[in-house]
């Protein structure tokens, strides 16, 4: 893309629809006069008189506990200078921007036309009621050091100069692994810093925190290196001098082992990086040009580890890993202040998070095959959905064990189900599904594991403790997606067509053959069925070698749900299987039904998908409130569509009284609960949330389920089978990985009820 067009399209991106990127939304009712009358006069009074018997109850009555203010006067804006307060503004909405889409933290962006340090904090502590937290953002040094000092000293709510410590804490977390993967010790190696502004000081004072030691040191500015004989150093600057017979940046690349660069691009060359130490940790972070281009680094040494400032290369050193969790977990504490201890405990917390398997979806947002924990992925990517609730608690319990948090938690389970829920209620849902899996992981059959995304999600799911897999495909393929992601798991492979399979197969065909045996089935064609993987999976959980599957990844439902029918056999009392999806909604879980399997299920049909979808919502831990769908409501047509509901219905409160339910009913009016107790308020669904939804047929269930994922970016679990005998479970074709490991959970914990029945 030319300039020109990278220029337009910036401006477009934020000229259009509307200038800017953040906005102020209400969060109460205001349609009516009565919403009105309390939220403003005369029914604001009472939260007014509140915070002033006790100024704590601001917390409560107002948005001042998840309020951010960022805060800059433009004098060191992001590589363009002394652009002046209302030039970065955009900055500043961005960066609002940010703390909402990471963290849902509300931020007012505020541009202070001041540089007179004492007239800036003097502004900054007058409206600081308003705010729980104050992030400073491009101040130019040294009067950056000062003006956080001081707002830190006189005030009592979190304040944190981000381009000081944001970038100190995620270069700090990448050190960290970085030094672990070549082997060496943070205590010491040698360390040359390029840059002493605001972000270097606060980079080396942190990275001592952590180890490093002073005297391996060496730190360079626009005039080389700060020696101990320079005259007019700044403070800062002369915490770093050197009594080392070193002028240049060159002179001090010699054997160091790891070079920070906050400076400016193109100031390191090949013959520098050449006289570095083996296996040298380079992080280049000027941006938008690196102190020394990413290709060319990696091109003259093939030891370095390399990390900088930019998305387009590995290990990005971006400070969205750090402010707007450091914030959250701040915020959620009430914490006095953003404390060194706190600074620590962000850096160890994402250093961890490195080393953890990470999500498909990072993998897929990031366009790689497989991040693992090495040279080219030191810490975390900023799309991970992880940092929402692995930083923020870890910055709470710093803030707590320091003693400077006014509320602290007491319930961590909750909280961290209250982050997840942050990023939509269907993370707590996958989380508990996950965590139920986890609690008693079956041995869980991948029917089509030689192909490479179903060996990815085989690995998350033994990664994570979900199941045991069971590896059924080609070996030799197998073999090798297990060495290209790096899969070191002790699982069983199983290539059914092989020699080394066939008393297996035989031993399987004879059982099948004896249960078929009168439905015209020979022991031949048994015997060549179980060359099928999906026959030969479906034996297994038959004869307790497994004990459950999923399988449909690469092929036609139709021909991948025959072998289950002939082999599992439904559950007692079943006469026609069905299957219901799990939709991740804002409002919540949402289950419908049936998705997949009957065209045109009659009243009694009906009757028994609610049942059997009803029984899957207990699973989930959900008590099932059921609305049986039609285009009219409660007996307003006499059409045979909405009659066949309102016969399942009668059959229902008759054979399961005890089961919400109802209907015929439109789905606004099952939704929409105000709607419904005005209208008909006789409903056994009225004053209840509807998690369930029945639809008369597969072509309306099919339609709306799949509308739901395209148009509104529904996250989907299913479809799932309901009434087979055992556990199997069929993908829809070309599932994702992230959708096939939740499939995985749900025939783990549908293998742990049916073993528990």
């Amino acid at each position: 893309m030319s300039d020109s067009r990278k220029r337009r399209e910036a401006l477009l991106y934020h000229a259009k629809p509307i200038p800017g990127k953040i906005k102020v939304v209400p969060t109460k009712k205001h349609t009516s006069q009565r919403d009105l009358s309390l939220a403003y006069s005369p029914g604001v009074a009472e939260p007014c008189l509140e915070i002033a018997k006790d100024p704590e109850n601001a917390y409560r009555y107002t948005s001042k506990g998840n309020l951010v203010a960022v805060i800059s006067n433009g004098t060191a804006v992001l590589g363009l200078g002394n652009i002046g307060p209302l030039a970065g503004k955009p900055v500043m909405e961005g960066k609002g921007l940010l703390f909402k889409i990471f963290a849902d933290i509300d931020v007012f962006d505020i541009e202070v036309d001041l540089t007179d340090v004492d007239k800036f904090v003097e502004t900054v502590k007058a409206i600081s009621p308003t705010f729980g937290g104050i992030n400073l953002e491009d101040i130019k040094a040294p009067e950056a050091f000062e003006i956080e000092r001081r707002l830190k000293e006189e005030l009592d709510i979190p304040v944190m100069h981000d381009d000081q410590h944001g970038t100190a804490i995620i270069s700090a977390a990448a050190l960290k692994n970085a030094v672990e993967i070549v082997g060496k010790r943070i205590d010491e190696v040698k360390i040359v810093v390029n840059g002493a502004g605001a972000a270097a000081i606060s980079c080396t004072r942190l990275y001592m925190r952590l180890g490093a030691n002073r005297e391996n040191i060496v730190m360079c500015d626009s005039k080389g290196v700060i020696r101990s004989d320079r005259e007019n150093l700044t403070s800062q600057k002369a915490e770093f001098t050197t009594t080392r017979d070193l002028t240049t940046l060159a002179e001090a690349m010699v054997n160091s082992d790891v070079f920070i660069g906050l400076s400016k691009g193109d100031v390191v060359n090949p013959e520098m990086l050449l006289s570095m130490g083996k296996d040298p940790i380079v992080f280049a972070m000027a941006n938008p040009t690196p102190e020394i281009n990413f290709d060319l680094a990696i091109k003259t040494r093939k030891d370095i580890i390399m990390a900088t400032g930019r998305s387009d290369h590995p290990n990005q050193v971006n400070n969205v890993l750090g402010f707007p969790f450091i914030f959250r977990g701040a915020l959620d504490v009430r914490a006095t202040s953003i404390n060194e201890e706190m600074k620590m405990a962000a850096v160890h917390a994402l250093a961890d998070l490195a080393k953890k398997t990470v999500p498909e979806q990072v993998n897929l947002a990031y366009n790689q095959s497989n991040l693992t924990f090495g040279r080219d992925y030191i810490i975390p990517k900023p799309f991970d959905p992880r940092l929402i609730y692995e930083i923020p608690p870890a910055i709470a319990k710093a803030a707590m064990a320091s003693g400077i948090a006014k509320h602290p938690i007491q319930d961590w389970e909750k909280y961290k189900n209250e982050l997840m829920e942050r990023l939509g209620t269907g993370n707590k849902m996958v989380r508990m599904l996950h965590d139920r899996a986890k609690s008693s992981p079956k041995r869980l059959v991948f029917n089509e594991a030689d192909k490479l995304n179903v060996m990815k999600a085989a690995q998350i799911v033994y990664d994570d403790g979900i199941a045991i897999p069971i590896l059924l495909g080609n070996k030799e393929i197998i073999q090798s997606h297990i060495e290209e992601i790096g899969f070191d798991g002790d699982v069983e492979i199983i290539d059914p067509k092989i020699d080394a399979e066939r008393a297996r197969r035989f031993r399987y065909a004879e059982i099948y053959w004896k249960a078929n045996q009168r439905k015209g089935v020979t022991l031949v064609e048994a015997q060549k069925m179980m060359r099928e993987r999906n026959y030969f999976a479906s034996m297994m959980i038959n004869v307790g070698d497994a004990d459950a599957m999923i399988t449909g990844y690469s092929r036609n439902y139709s021909s991948t749900i025959k072998p289950l029918f002939d082999t599992l056999g439904m559950q007692d009392g079943v006469t026609r299987i069905a299957a219901t999806n799990l939709m991740l909604t804002k409002r919540g879980p949402m289950f419908l039904a049936d998705t997949t399997i009957n065209i045109d299920p009659n009243a009694k049909q009906l009757a028994k998908i609610t049942q059997l979808t009803s029984s899957i919502v207990k699973m989930f831990g959900m008590e099932p409130v059921v609305a049986l769908l039609s285009f009219s409501n409660f007996g307003a047509s006499t059409s045979k569509y909405p009659k066949k509901i309102e016969e399942a219905v009668h059959i229902l409160h008759k054979s399961n009284p005890g089961l919400i339910v109802d209907g015929p009913i439109q789905a606004d009016f099952a939704l929409n609960s105000e709607m419904l107790d005005d209208k008909f308020p006789f409903s056994v669904l009225a004053g209840k949330k509807t998690n369930t939804l029945v639809f008369p047929n597969l072509d309306s269930a099919n339609i709306a389920y799949k509308m739901m994922k395209e148009l509104n970016g529904v996250e989907s679990i299913g479809p799932i089978i309901l009434g087979l005998k055992k556990p199997a479970h069929i993908l829809q074709l070309g599932a994702s990985v992230d959708e096939m490991v939740n499939m995985a959970a749900v025939a783990v914990v549908d293998a742990q009820n049916k073993s528990n029945n």
